[in-house]
């Protein structure tokens, strides 16, 4: 049926997220690039996407793949020019669907002529720009950062600079110092040459990169200790959600994304509590369209900081309550929510929430699509999750990750005096690493999955399992991983009122195995039932859902492979099933 509700545009739109380095390469140097994703933008179109969200692409010294900006207004030179972003926009415009760009401005890169003129001397105009303080000295007389505070790239957030005899605040890598927001020419400045020079060009909108980090306390303490094996301790309190965080965004909606029909969706991190979440999302307050909240793609992990690697073996009703919050917390509001499971940020949901052995990869890889497919929101899906791409094999040694994150949290445990923690890491990065999603992309069975050209050098490793696991294979496959997600999606938009607009409410919250939920239209009229086998075992249907059999007559679709099972009553390993009804 077609939805009431067609406005605004981007909530029934499916985003997908494209990490340019690694979706395709056009000229053969072993970096993916803009001209390679135009050659694929019919593979989005056919998949069923309507927005490419494009991660930076920008002018960078590529310390932190791109979050480093040096430029905003130049493209990296091996992604191509400013003139294939134009033909990006038109070739999605001109299939109907939208780009939108990463925003990057809680930092730039050290490289960036903002902070070069900002710390060549106290007195320069841009000094106010970023955030430098006076060092601290203990009673031996030894020069101290100005807090204790613990960047989320392991370390200090502190660097000391010479020059002028000042420390300057970084919540990342030192290559990567914050901007200064309570500076209005600053803001200012961002306003102008970061978002209205894009999309004057003809872009859709942002993907805004740590939202809520942009107002600091300004009293700049240290944090209370609570990793006492380290001198630098976990503060996101200081930085997180901040005084003027929400007269920021009001400024940055009313003074740019307003006089656009441009969409924001912001990543917001350390709020856990949904009223928080509200005032980032409630239309009235004419802040930002939607957020990233973190906690369910969080299991596993240890932390944000210090612990962040030591993996934590979750369990499924732990899943459950947090989808069942971030699902009904809009419930009521004029607020909005996302669904994802994956960006570039973690590793694979296949091989994180499934089971990517064989026996067991293709039906996790579907039940997943099914689960993401119905749930409340607007749906953002990662490259290569729509064929089911694993985590980097775990044979694979710490050569093989690239990113900063990995290997500074590596370092750091080789130097413990612990010889267990690096082993411990080491455990953690091969289910959590950023690196697991910025493998290259695999189109088909060649060389490289096809992401360059067979003699090239390409900037990571392909996937071992590259020729069972690719876009070619499954193309023509009614049963593949891609096809099921082309169905899908497909199904999302044709009762758009139940998956993306409906009510949620869960069903069976204590069961460990199977994970079960309702989805009502908001008008009443129709329901429809998911049942999701998490497990490696055939499961039961619960009992709870059996009673309701009459009530869910129409089974819709199943993700199992095998057409048989969907008659029967017993769940198969890792198969998910949507079920149709009609309201008492």
């Amino acid at each position: 049926m077609i939805s009431k509700f067609a406005q605004p545009w981007w909530k029934e739109a499916v985003f997908y997220q494209v990490y340019p380095a690694s979706f395709k390469d056009s000229n053969g140097d072993g970096w993916g690039d803009i001209r390679g994703l135009i050659s694929k933008i019919d593979h989005l179109k056919d998949l069923g996407v309507d927005v490419v969200w494009l991660s930076p692409m920008f002018e960078s010294p590529q310390a932190d793949m791109g979050y480093d900006i040096s430029d905003y207004q130049k493209v990296y030179a091996p992604y191509g020019t400013v003139q294939d972003v134009d033909d990006l926009v038109e070739a999605c415009h001109k299939r109907g669907m939208r780009l939108i760009l990463d925003l990057v401005v809680n930092h730039t890169s050290k490289e960036h002529q903002w902070f070069k003129e900002s710390r060549s001397s106290k007195d320069n105009p841009k000094r106010n720009w970023y955030i430098w303080k006076p060092a601290r000295y203990d009673e031996e007389g030894n020069r101290r950062p100005p807090t204790n505070w613990r960047s989320y790239f392991a370390g200090g957030t502190w660097t000391w600079d010479e020059l002028t005899q000042e420390y300057y605040l970084h919540l990342y890598a030192s290559d990567q110092p914050d901007l200064n927001w309570d500076d209005e020419s600053c803001r200012e400045a961002i306003y102008e040459e970061t978002m209205r020079f894009w999309l004057n060009r003809g872009v859709d909108g942002f993907r805004v990169d740590t939202v809520n980090k942009y107002s600091k306390r300004t009293d700049f303490v240290d944090a209370a200790i609570t990793d006492p094996t380290s001198e630098w301790q976990p503060a996101p309190e200081m930085w997180c959600n901040g005084p003027r965080i929400h007269e920021f965004l009001k400024e940055m909606n009313s003074k740019v994304l307003s006089h656009y029909d441009a969409v924001s969706v912001g990543e917001l991190s350390n709020t856990p509590d949904p009223e928080g979440v509200l005032e980032y999302v409630r239309a009235s307050e004419k802040e930002l369209d939607m957020v990233f909240q973190f906690d369910m793609i969080r299991l596993g992990t240890g932390g944000g900081f210090g612990g962040k690697y030591d993996y934590q073996p979750w369990k499924l009703t732990q899943m459950k309550t947090f989808v069942e919050r971030w699902q009904s917390f809009i419930e009521g509001t004029d607020g909005w929510t996302t669904v994802f499971c994956e960006n570039h940020d973690n590793g694979r949901a296949v091989s994180r929430f499934g089971n990517d052995s064989p026996d067991h990869w293709q039906n996790s890889a579907k039940m997943i699509a099914l689960w993401q497919t119905t749930l409340t929101g607007t749906l953002f899906l990662y490259q290569g999750q729509e064929i089911g791409m694993k985590n980097m094999p775990a044979s694979w040694g710490i050569e093989e990750y690239k990113d900063i994150e990995s290997n500074n949290f590596y370092r750091e445990a080789e130097k413990d005096k612990d010889v267990s923690k690096r082993e411990q890491v080491m455990k953690g990065l091969q289910i959590l690493a950023r690196d697991h999603s910025r493998l290259p992309f695999q189109w088909d069975g060649s060389a490289h999955g096809g992401f360059t050209s067979p003699d090239a050098v390409p900037w990571m490793r392909a996937h071992d399992d590259l020729e069972s696991i690719n876009v070619a294979v499954q193309q023509g496959d009614c049963d593949s991983v891609l096809s099921f997600y082309k169905r899908m999606l497909l199904l999302r938009k044709q009762h758009a009122d139940l998956f993306v607009h409906g009510n949620f409410r869960l069903v069976d919250e204590d069961n460990e195995q199977v994970f079960s939920y309702t989805k009502s239209s908001l008008d009443g009229t129709k329901e429809a039932l998911v049942v999701l086998n998490f497990s490696d075992n055939i499961q039961p249907i619960p009992d709870i859902l059996t009673s309701a059999k009459r009530k869910y007559s129409t089974l819709l679709l199943s993700s199992a492979c095998s057409t048989s099972s969907v008659s029967k009553t017993d769940l198969e390993p890792y198969e998910g099933r949507v079920y149709l009804g009609l309201t008492d």
